[in-house]
């Protein structure tokens, strides 16, 4: 799905758990190391292997509570099994085996002999009914892994037990073809196992303000060595806004054909970055080991491998795309209306979104800033996923340029123009509203500029409220304080149910119609559309159905009623390139996973 259930950062112009949000949208790969540079920190190295990547400054190191890619998780985690990044086949992960009944309605594990956490206690059968029972599936948590596992209309969970200390059995009340994907598809499709003699005691008890104490446990400011894991790495050192360190992680579970223990890479840096600018030059300048290559960075970067003993890897359509959503909750909080009612009424009429989708000049995008490596998106179902519905099929409403459309559908809907051109809605109003973006998110937010221009074609003013990524991510999902907003999702998922906390009309994703999460504030008199209401029927439809060639139309029922109604409105979908140093082996892009996915995998020459 191109909507997904985290918020991705934007970087440049280039672009990566179940869906993920982004907000423009780069790979977040590669990126200064700041006070000290990697050949120093090569040196340093106990084995003297390592690799250096890009991220964000990580919003919290709490994985049930993160909403944003890039993060952690994926290196400090593993799920129940493991899904190929390429082929989206499951394999073992701390599961060394699984049963699915004929009915589909139950699914054993059977978990590794001798697993081992990070700080050398036992992982069993506990750590992972504790996981789903008293994590995921607690309602007073507000994650978005529950969103994809509710099943049905009633959106009941599975009920999860424990047969022995290695063995685990998941039921679930009625069918549900994203069953075993989305309990163990790893630390993106699925969901990953945590620590109970941890965490256990943080969901027993609250605080002061009677909220649980997990919801603030493993923030931040934790001693990133304290937070104990199951994956492949752990952190041993975070310094804000520089870089997190992690080291291989001893306990790690995978071992290679020989019996050798992985992962064979002895360090991770992930470089903290908030320019495209910094990730270019220190990748130029041979500190970083990979980099998302965008489109301006393209024609530079491909004359350079050679001497930069790097190769661009085109892995194909991204999993990502750029949209602008409104924010169309008609209802108050406190007694105050969440969006001012005169420009809640334009973003509730759908004729006023379709002249807004009429009136971008995406192929102008294409060509100016992302120099045609890229092509329009018109589908809420990202163009790697096996279910995407392709325009060229005739089904799915196209919204090609044409400004003239956009006035005729305004004019219809009872909008009118003054004498200086300007929009009018019927009671005299000026059309204006602010769009909500990152600050530098392009490097110079050429992308913000062409929208202000486009609607300025059309008589809308748009003003810019450039923010930072985390002030974005409050203001989206948390005190829904915002009117318009430029960002993405990215899917990186093979089953259209990750995309699920999208739709539901309580999923942590639902944000241009967002119910409150249960830790705030109650919202009245919000009002669900009947388009609305069916999106969230078909993809609990489409959970329930079987048969591949059934959901496939169901899923494409979707698309075609999302591009009707535009919830979001879909602008580019650009290639997933990415460099790499060539002396790194094993790497294996993948567009919906990732460039590292299979970081345990990975060798470098010394």
């Amino acid at each position: 799905m191109l909507l997904g259930n985290r918020l991705v950062r934007r970087l440049r112009l280039g672009w990566h758990r179940k869906w993920a949000v982004w907000l423009a949208v780069a790979l977040g790969i590669a990126i200064a190391l700041g006070g000290c540079t990697a050949n120093q920190l090569r040196v340093q190295s106990a084995r003297g292997t390592q690799i250096v990547v890009a991220g964000v400054d990580p919003k919290t190191f709490n994985y049930l509570l993160s909403q944003e890619v890039p993060n952690v998780f994926n290196r400090i985690y593993s799920g129940l099994l493991t899904e190929d990044g390429i082929t989206g086949e499951l394999s073992p992960g701390l599961a060394e085996s699984w049963q699915v009944s004929p009915d589909k309605l139950r699914i054993n594990f059977t978990l590794h002999e001798g697993l081992k956490w990070s700080d050398g206690e036992p992982l069993t059968a506990d750590d992972v009914v504790f996981t789903f029972n008293d994590l995921v599936f607690n309602e007073k948590i507000p994650t978005s892994n529950r969103d994809a596992l509710r099943i049905g209309q009633k959106g009941l969970l599975p009920q999860v037990r424990k047969i022995d200390d290695r063995r685990i059995e998941f039921i679930s009340p009625e069918p549900f073809a994203p069953l075993l994907r989305a309990i163990a598809g790893g630390t993106d499709s699925g969901v990953a196992i945590m620590p109970k003699h941890i965490l256990e005691k943080s969901v027993r008890e609250t605080d002061s303000d009677g909220q649980l104490k997990f919801l603030s446990v493993w923030g931040t400011d934790t001693d990133p060595s304290k937070i104990v894991g199951n994956g492949p790495y752990v952190m041993t050192r975070y310094t804000p806004n520089e870089r997190v360190i992690f080291q291989r992680n001893p306990y790690y579970w995978r071992k290679d054909a020989q019996g050798n223990s992985l992962p064979y890479i002895e360090r991770l840096i992930w470089s903290i970055v908030d320019s495209s600018e910094a990730s270019l030059m220190q990748f130029r300048s041979g500190d970083l080991d990979a980099a998302g290559v965008g489109a301006a960075t393209f024609s530079l970067l491909k004359k350079e491998e050679k001497r930069g003993n790097f190769t661009i890897i085109n892995a194909g359509p991204s999993a990502g795309a750029s949209f602008i959503g409104f924010n169309q909750n008609q209802g108050r909080r406190n007694g105050k209306p969440l969006i001012d009612p005169v420009k809640s009424r334009w973003f509730n009429t759908l004729a006023f979104r379709q002249a807004v989708a009429y009136a971008i000049d995406r192929r102008t995008m294409i060509n100016n800033l992302y120099r045609g490596l890229g092509e329009p998106l018109n589908s809420t179902i990202s163009v790697p996923n096996p279910y995407y519905l392709s325009p060229e099929s005739g089904r799915i409403k196209v919204y090609d340029f044409d400004p003239e459309k956009s006035k005729q559908l305004l004019l219809g809907a009872g909008f009118k123009y003054n004498s200086q051109g300007q929009l009018l809605d019927a009671d005299g109003n000026r059309v204006r509203f602010t769009l909500l973006s990152t600050a530098g998110g392009t490097g110079t937010n050429q992308l913000e500029a062409q929208l202000q221009r486009d609607l300025a074609r059309i008589g809308i003013q748009l003003d810019l409220q450039l923010v930072s990524f985390n002030v974005l991510l409050d203001k989206v999902g948390v005190s829904l304080d915002w009117e318009c907003v430029l960002m993405g999702f990215s899917d990186p998922d093979f089953d259209p149910n990750g995309g699920t906390n999208v739709w539901q009309l309580d999923g942590r994703l639902h944000m241009f119609n967002q119910a409150a999460s249960s830790d705030k504030d109650p919202i009245e008199g919000r009002v669900i559309a009947d388009w609305e209401a069916k999106m969230a029927e078909l993809y609990a439809e489409g959970a329930q159905t079987l048969d591949e060639t059934k959901r496939k139309a169901i899923y494409a029922q979707t698309q075609i009623l999302a591009q009707e109604n535009l919830p979001f409105i879909n602008l580019v979908n650009s290639l997933y390139l990415v460099a790499v140093r060539n002396d790194i082996q094993g790497v294996k892009p993948s567009p919906l996973k990732g460039v590292f996915w299979n970081i345990y995998d990975l060798k470098r020459e010394n």
